[in-house]
């Protein structure tokens, strides 16, 4: 799951208090922060009123839940208000120029499933084919100007969001064996939805636990309306022949994201839910080990297996339905995709009827070869970090291990 970039002038606060910068503490204030994105944008209006509790729910989380450094605090004032700030350029852009909500955005491809199954290298591969738009992480983090097909690959914005994502590997020199980044490379759809402040992007950062609870609950046709306008923002000087989006958090809400794109394909990934929990709560103990002094991995563990299960009965509940067209969705089980990756998203292409042209097909695997799953070092993590119980995750998962037959996998143990 993708991080946002990170500002350049924070690297010098890692490990130093309020007090060593001469700083007051950075407010999280809510009025504040609003009145700060319009100081600096010179814009009013940030459209509907629907950001304003989930953001206000946040920053309590922020506040009473987090417990954050000082760095943590400018991560998270600097993360805001920039997503403040697109907000109020998207809504001036879209006062001005309203033929770009009458775009389509037709027979968008998600990929969806639980975080660590594959997904993002999917997502990787998807954007090695030229017929595929992909949201890369440089445009979904300044989407204003809107890009343009001209200048897509030497756009400034480029250098500068990758200068800021080099600057977390300096604070986080491990976590690219978990989760490389790049400018350039597929960003995810909670990077989109949390311009409305519906993202699960939050508590991968930032220990906001009863946030994170109601993202999983939401009903996301707020968030996923301003998901379809920055989409419609990114193609109208720089389209595609069709959207491959991804993220894990359209397993919580599949029924909603299919209801606002009726004719969408899906990829489920699948993957032993129980190796994906040791995974995802590594991944997150390691970025919210940044943002504050008191990351709690085993505490990570419980909210995930807790939120996953959620997640995952959710997608049987609509999968189960018949809601959802069989011609619409293939599922695609790890195992299998870490043995023919290309092989893979071939078998993907042929059940929507779409074409894998040797051309892409050649990229993907270029891709594979240029970035193999070590090119950085192992991700190292074991099941005993957890502090779980084995026999009470599998109860847990045990609808969605059945529905849809899971293989099981080895646990990494120490």
């Amino acid at each position: 799951m993708n991080t946002l970039p990170l500002p350049v002038r924070i690297l010098n606060l890692a490990g130093r208090s309020a007090e060593a910068v001469g700083w007051q503490p950075v407010s999280l204030d809510f009025d504040k922060l609003l009145n700060k994105a319009r100081d600096n944008t010179g814009l009013n209006d940030f459209g509907e009123d629907d950001f304003r509790d989930p953001l206000k729910l946040l920053l309590s989380g922020l506040e009473t839940e987090a417990k954050l450094s000082t760095l943590g605090r400018v991560v998270a004032r600097s993360d805001l208000l920039r997503t403040l700030e697109n907000r109020l350029g998207l809504v001036e852009l879209l006062r001005k120029h309203p033929e770009i909500e009458e775009q389509t955005v037709e027979r968008p491809l998600f990929v969806v499933g639980p975080p660590r199954s594959g997904t993002t290298i999917f997502h990787d591969l998807l954007a090695m084919d030229a017929d595929n738009r992909v949201p890369l992480s440089w445009e979904a983090a300044y989407p204003l100007p809107p890009p343009e097909t001209s200048t897509y690959n030497s756009d400034p914005r480029i250098s500068r969001v990758q200068a800021d994502l080099d600057n977390v590997d300096k604070l986080l020199p491990d976590f690219k064996k978990m989760h490389p980044m790049g400018a350039q490379r597929a960003q995810e759809c909670v990077a989109i939805t949390s311009h409305d402040f519906a993202s699960m992007i939050y508590y991968v950062q930032f220990d906001v636990p009863t946030y994170d609870r109601w993202v999983m609950d939401h009903d996301m046709r707020s968030a996923l309306k301003w998901h379809r306008r920055f989409l419609q923002v990114l193609q109208w000087k720089c389209p595609g022949k069709r959207w491959a989006l991804k993220s894990p958090q359209h397993m919580w809400h599949l029924a909603h994201i299919h209801q606002e794109y009726p004719d969408a394909l899906f990829v489920q990934t699948h993957r032993d839910p129980v190796n994906t929990v040791i995974s995802m709560s590594n991944l997150a103990a390691e970025l919210q080990g940044m943002n504050s002094d008191h990351a709690d991995q085993r505490r990570i563990a419980m909210h995930y297996a807790a939120g996953l299960a959620k997640g995952y009965n959710a997608t049987v509940d609509y999968r189960s339905s018949g809601a959802l067209l069989d011609s619409q969705v293939v599922d695609l089980y790890f195992r299998d995709f870490i043995q023919d990756q290309v092989g893979t998203v071939s078998r993907a292409y042929e059940h929507f009827g779409l074409t894998l042209t040797p051309v892409a097909a050649a990229s993907m695997q270029s891709f594979l070869d240029d970035n193999p799953a070590d090119k950085h070092g192992k991700h190292l993590y074991t099941f005993q970090d957890t502090g779980l119980d084995e026999e009470a995750l599998r109860a847990m998962f045990s609808k969605y291990e059945s529905y849809f037959d899971i293989p099981r996998e080895t646990l990494r143990a120490g």
